[in-house]
């Protein structure tokens, strides 16, 4: 990108055939015309449908559009890359900008938005790459992910543990489990213990939990275990029994079974997804 504030690339194409790679620079890519199609980002892996919008701010977190079943001939990728400071004393930390930051965060998971959402900022993606002052396309790119971060059914992709990213909550008490979570992972974890970190019965706390995160408490860790796995496939050679266990899990063939209902494909199948065509930009 060198001293450009934004890079648009408008294609149109019969298939996907880029690898699976991360890079520095911060992406929104926009696709249409492409059901079928795998999207890869992190440990999440889904088919899309005729639109496809998501928004990678991590300059870790892998990510690919793979041709899978797609059959259309005229696919339309929009990808704008650009790079703004996150930092604490940073420009969007100002009060009109604090929703994009926001959002801006929680797209170091990668984030998902409904076709709702995409509708809505439609007209400026397809006319984005057409606006020839530098000055106007800045200030169009800005007004879609203000419109974007307006969104209430935007939708993380990779799990906070894959993409190593802190966790986070409203709540100090949900907060306080969560990090003990993080930390201990590894071990067997008590629902007693848990809700007496939060100060709470265990029945009571059960139903808060999830009405803070949505998620069942077992439904959290698999998650967070699981990410923690997927990141250790990618990152090391170890072998998938050796993770199984360094991840929580107490059973290899239940690791195996969970993390292909999760994930879509076996242990083993996603490191060799991960490692055949992973590149760094």
């Amino acid at each position: 990108m060198g001293r450009d504030s934004l890079y648009i690339a408008d294609r149109r194409k019969k298939e996907f055939t880029y690898p699976i790679h991360n890079h520095e620079v911060f992406e929104l890519n926009f696709v249409e015309h492409a059901a079928g199609v795998r999207r890869v980002v992190g440990d999440s892996n889904e088919v899309i449908g005729e639109y496809d919008l998501v928004l990678i701010t991590s300059p870790d977190l892998e990510h690919v559009w793979e041709q899978n079943t797609c059959q259309s001939d005229d696919i339309r990728e929009v990808t704008i890359q650009f790079h703004v400071d996150l930092n604490e004393n940073g420009f969007l930390t100002r009060t009109p900008f604090h929703s994009i930051r926001k959002m801006m965060l929680e797209a170091r998971k990668g984030l998902c938005f409904p076709l709702e959402d995409i509708m809505r900022v439609y007209p400026q993606i397809d006319s984005l790459s057409s606006v020839k002052d530098g000055f106007y396309a800045v200030s169009q790119f800005c007004a879609i992910l203000y419109e974007l971060s307006k969104s209430t059914k935007a939708r993380t992709l990779a799990t906070s543990s894959y993409a190593k990213v802190e966790v986070e909550s409203d709540s100090r008490r949900v907060l306080k489990v969560k990090n003990y979570i993080s930390t201990n992972y590894r071990n067997e974890i008590r629902l007693a213990t848990l809700a007496d970190i939060a100060g709470m019965s265990p029945s009571a706390f059960s139903r808060f939990f999830k009405l803070h995160t949505g998620r069942n408490l077992s439904e959290y860790i698999i998650e967070m275990r699981l990410g923690y796995a997927s990141r250790l496939l990618v990152d090391t050679s170890k072998g998938i029994a050796e993770i199984c266990y360094d991840c929580g899990f107490n059973n290899l063939s239940n690791f195996n079974r969970i993390f292909k209902k999760k994930k879509n494909c076996s242990p083993s199948e996603f490191r060799e997804n991960y490692h055949k065509t992973r590149i760094v930009v």
